[in-house]
């Protein structure tokens, strides 16, 4: 009876043009085991370790192998023994690490380690705008490697996981850098952060109401600094004054009341972020030669390209310049310095991506579905799909949803 009645819905189907369907909630996606390689850094005085000992075990017990290099971890804390313990294979051997399918770096691969690599590969790393070669992108494209920027993988509500983690740490830290380079021993002015009674504090101007300048400003109140906000979002200034509880001020990005204000800075944060491409000069070389001798800039936004016009990339080694007679910290990966917490940040991250492309079926799978994933990735099998590197270094682009609606 049953058999008869299914027959008959089907036939009266076929009749008005509709067919009989699968339900596809039903159908479970087969997971695809994972093969994670995670080489030491080697470049910019790089501490941080992309996966601590902890998501390690979490991806071993899923299944999944991973294989770090010896000492991967050391700079961070996380010893050899703990991987070991958490289930990764620990090896001496580089070229072994760059067998592995999916490779996770916090910096992006040496020349020699891009050698290294092998078609259809799944490199997760920064892209470094500030130092980024054409020869980086060609060699990456000659591979066929799908490259995937930390810094611009987006979650399910469209904000940077990765950028808002390390834009915390780096917003606090910029400040608390900024208050040592005020003290004479370092050529500063000689103040006191925060002053004390009877003293007047150090005056901070934050140029970017976002994450960093965010927490700049939360760390530099918490210190007892004079705080003055620029941004051309009216909504993040609103944001930020309501998230730190403080009446602040605060402008838009006018060049005269601008100048005006850094004049009398002791104290200027560069933090302003890019969706995508270079962060733009905001800062003049003139109104930066206008600033008291003695005052400190820290552009945060030099990893992508610097917000002050006199702004040069430094590193951790070398991480001050002196230019009209004002201190400039250009260092681009200020999380490096506290590199353990900075790792479990990144760590953080990554770990349920990974976990998300095993259960999808795989890297490919996951960029394919993952519109956040997908909007990270500059480099598919080969095919330049980021639009500013195009423009950038000439080199013709494709972009990537239009790959996966053609199947290509």
């Amino acid at each position: 009876m049953v058999g008869g009645y299914k027959s008959k819905v089907e036939e009266i189907s076929s009749q008005i043009g509709y067919a009989t369907l699968e339900q596809p909630a039903q159908i479970k996606t087969q997971g695809s085991k994972l093969f994670i390689g995670i080489p030491k850094e080697r470049s910019f005085q790089e501490k941080r370790v992309a996966l601590t000992p902890q998501a390690v075990q979490l991806l071993t017990n899923n299944g999944h192998e991973v294989v770090i290099e010896a000492t991967a971890g050391e700079e961070s804390y996380f010893f050899d023994i703990d991987y070991s313990q958490a289930g990764a294979k620990v090896v001496p051997d580089l070229n072994e690490i760059y067998k592995a399918e999916i490779i996770i770096k916090v910096t992006p691969p040496l020349p020699d380690e891009i050698e290294m690599m092998r078609p259809d590969q799944l490199l997760i790393t920064p892209i470094h705008l500030s130092t980024l070669g054409d020869v980086y992108v060609k060699s990456l494209m000659a591979k066929r490697i799908t490259a995937l920027a930390f810094e611009y993988i987006q979650d399910d509500s469209g904000a940077y996981p990765f950028v808002r983690s390390m834009s915390e740490i780096a917003g606090s830290t910029a400040i608390l850098l900024a208050a040592e380079y005020l003290n004479n021993i370092n050529q500063g002015k000689g103040i006191l952060l925060g002053g004390i009674s009877g003293v007047a504090p150090a005056k901070v101007l934050i140029l970017g109401a976002g994450v960093v300048g965010e927490f700049a400003a939360r760390t530099a109140l918490g210190l007892g600094a004079d705080v003055k906000i620029f941004d051309n979002s009216i909504y993040k200034l609103m944001r930020l004054q309501n998230h730190v509880g403080k009446k602040l001020f605060t402008s838009t990005v006018q060049p005269d009341i601008l100048g005006e204000e850094l004049k009398s800075t002791d104290v200027a944060i560069g933090a302003i972020h890019a969706k995508s491409g270079r962060t733009p000069v905001v800062v003049t070389e003139e109104m930066v030669a206008k600033m008291r001798p003695g005052s400190v800039i820290a552009d945060v936004s030099i990893d992508q390209g610097g917000v002050f016009e006199t702004s040069e990339v430094t590193t951790h080694d070398n991480p001050t310049f002196i230019k009209y007679e004002i201190i400039h910290y250009c260092v681009p990966n200020i999380p490096s310095r506290v590199s353990r917490t900075a790792s479990y940040a990144v760590s953080n991250i990554l770990t349920p991506t990974l976990l998300k492309a095993s259960e999808l079926g795989g890297p490919d799978k996951l960029i394919e579905m993952e519109s956040g994933v997908r909007h990270g990735v500059y480099i598919y099998k080969g095919r330049l799909t980021n639009q500013h590197l195009s423009e950038r270094f000439s080199i013709k682009y494709t972009d990537i949803d239009l790959l996966f609606a053609s199947n290509l």
